[in-house]
């Protein structure tokens, strides 16, 4: 499956629009990992574990977008869009979602 930001894709002409696809991953972050990126925070650089857990809900988020652009007999995904939000009382719910127009291609 092509999936591409762009609202085409190269060498290919998008012969029908089937539908807007989604696909969303909420993940939270676990105490221990918590621990780390606060300490982090303070001594300054990069938290290993919260960008661990934004690689993989991005990755997920974005295999369930496919999965239903497959169901729908999808060649390509263009105009692909992620979003990251943060949820939970406290911020420490990671929302990922990723978007984009599942379409047949010539």
């Amino acid at each position: 499956m092509i999936v591409t930001t762009t609202n085409s894709v190269e060498g290919y002409t998008i012969s029908q629009y089937l539908r807007v696809v989604a696909g969303e991953t909420i993940t939270g972050i676990n105490a221990f990992k918590d621990l780390g990126a606060g300490l982090r925070n303070i001594v300054g650089g990069r938290s290993a574990s919260y960008e661990g857990e934004a690689v993989m809900a991005r990755e997920n988020a974005l295999a369930e977008m496919v999965t239903r652009a497959q169901e729908l007999g999808a060649d390509a995904i263009v105009g692909v869009a992620l979003d990251y939000s943060t949820l939970g009382a406290n911020g420490s719910m990671l929302m990922v979602t990723a978007c984009g127009t599942a379409v047949k291609l010539q």
